[in-house]
C-alpha cells in the first residue's frame, strides 16, 4: 500500500474525516498531563476557553470521548489514557522535526537548553557562559541546576538538550562525551592532624567525623563509594546536614568534621575565609568524571560533539585532567575507557 493509500485509509476512520492537528493534539496532552484544564492552558500558553474547544474538537475528529468531565475535577477516559501515550509520541515527532531542521539550517543558534548538576554548575559554568557568549553569540544558552534524576528525566522527556554532569550513568538511550576527570582532596579545620598534608592514605576516611550533602545528591553517592573502598564500614557515623557544597565547608571551619571536595570547587568554597586547611591524598586519589550526555542519535550530535571539544580546551586551565575525544563511552553504557 502507498504512503498516500494509508492516509487515505487512516482517514477514513476518523470522524467527519477530519485530521487531528498539532495544536489539538497539543492541548489534549497538557490537560492530559495536569488533569486540569486551567493549569493546562497556562502551561502551553493558550486561553482555557480555546484550550477546551481544542480538545472538543479533537474528541469530534477522532471520534472517541478522551475525557470525563466533572464539576470538579478532569479525568482521562479508558481511550484518552491509551491515546494520551500517542499524542505525545507524535508532538515528540514533530518536535525532533523540527529540531533536526534548525540543526542543518544553522547549526549553533536557537535554543540550548543545558542541565547541570549542583556541584557543577558554580565552578564550571564561567567557563561555559564564557564560551558560548565568544565562539557561539547566537546561540540561546538556557541553563537548569537541578540533580542528577531531574536532568536525566527532563533529558529523555524532551524537556533538556543536553547535561552536564558526573558520569558514568549507565542509562539506555543516553551517550556521554567525557571532558575531564578531577581529583578529590579532603577539606579539613585549620589544627586538623591531615590538614595540608599532600599523601593522605584513602584509609585515613575510615573513622573521620565525614560531612556529607543530603541524599539525591551524585556527589554524596560517589564520596560512600570512595569511604567504602578505604574499607569505611557502614557502622561509622557520617553526619548529613548539608545541601549545598558551600555549607559544608562552612560546618567544616566551625570544626565539626571534614568533607571531600572536587578540585573545582576547592579555591571558590574556601576561599571566602575561615579556618580551614585542604589535605590532597596519595596517588591513585579518589576521582570524579565530568561528561557531558546527550540522547543517543540526538539531532544535533554533531554540535554537541564540537561543543564537547570547545569545552576540553576551556577547561583545560582548571585543576583537571583533560580527556581525549576518544573517551566517549558507549551509547547507554557509561562504560569508563
Amino acid at each position: 500500500m502507498s504512503v498516500g493509500n494509508v492516509v487515505n485509509a487512516g482517514n477514513k476512520g476518523l470522524g467527519r474525516g477530519k485530521q487531528p492537528s498539532l495544536a489539538q493534539l497539543r492541548a489534549f496532552a497538557a490537560v492530559a498531563e495536569h488533569l486540569h484544564f486551567r493549569d493546562a492552558a497556562a502551561a502551553i500558553g493558550m486561553s482555557q476557553p480555546a484550550l477546551s474547544g481544542a480538545v472538543s474538537a479533537l474528541e469530534e475528529a477522532l471520534g472517541v470521548q478522551l475525557l470525563e468531565r466533572t464539576t470538579r475535577k478532569v479525568l482521562l477516559s479508558s481511550a484518552g489514557e491509551r491515546l494520551a501515550v500517542r499524542a505525545k509520541a507524535v508532538l515528540d515527532a514533530v518536535g525532533e522535526l523540527l529540531e533536526e531542521a534548525e540543526a542543518v539550517r544553522a547549526p549553533f543558534t536557537g535554543v540550548l537548553r543545558l542541565g547541570v548538576i549542583p556541584t557543577v554548575a558554580p565552578y564550571l559554568l564561567p567557563t561555559v557562559l564564557r564560551l558560548v557568549h565568544e565562539r557561539y553569540p547566537e546561540l540561546d544558552l538556557q541553563v537548569h541546576e537541578e540533580q542528577t534524576s531531574s536532568l536525566l528525566e527532563g533529558l529523555a522527556g524532551g524537556r533538556l538538550d543536553l547535561l552536564l554532569l558526573a558520569v558514568p550513568l549507565g542509562v539506555p538511550g543516553v551517550t556521554e562525551l567525557p571532558l575531564f576527570d578531577e581529583d578529590f582532596v579532603l577539606v579539613t579545620p585549620e589544627e586538623h592532624w591531615l590538614g595540608g598534608r599532600q599523601d593522605i592514605p584513602r584509609e585515613a576516611l575510615r573513622e573521620l567525623h565525614l560531612l556529607l550533602l543530603d541524599e539525591g545528591h551524585c556527589l554524596r553517592d560517589q564520596a560512600l563509594d570512595i569511604c567504602r573502598e578505604a574499607g569505611r564500614t557502614e557502622g561509622t557515623p557520617v553526619t548529613t546536614t548539608a545541601a549545598g557544597l558551600s555549607t559544608l565547608v562552612q560546618l567544616v571551619a566551625g570544626g565539626i568534621g571534614v568533607t571531600l571536595l572536587p578540585r573545582t570547587a576547592v579555591d571558590v568554597e574556601t576561599g571566602r575565609g575561615g579556618r580551614l586547611q585542604t589535605g590532597f591524598f596519595a596517588d591513585p586519589a579518589p576521582a570524579r568524571r565530568i561528561a557531558l550526555a546527550m540522547r543517543t542519535g540526538a539531532a544535533r550530535q554533531d554540535e554537541f560533539e564540537e561543543l564537547a571539544g570547545a569545552l576540553r580546551e576551556a577547561l583545560s586551565s582548571l585543576p583537571v585532567r583533560v580527556l581525549r575525544p576518544e573517551f566517549r563511552a558507549a551509547p547507554g553504557t557509561g562504560a569508563k575507557p
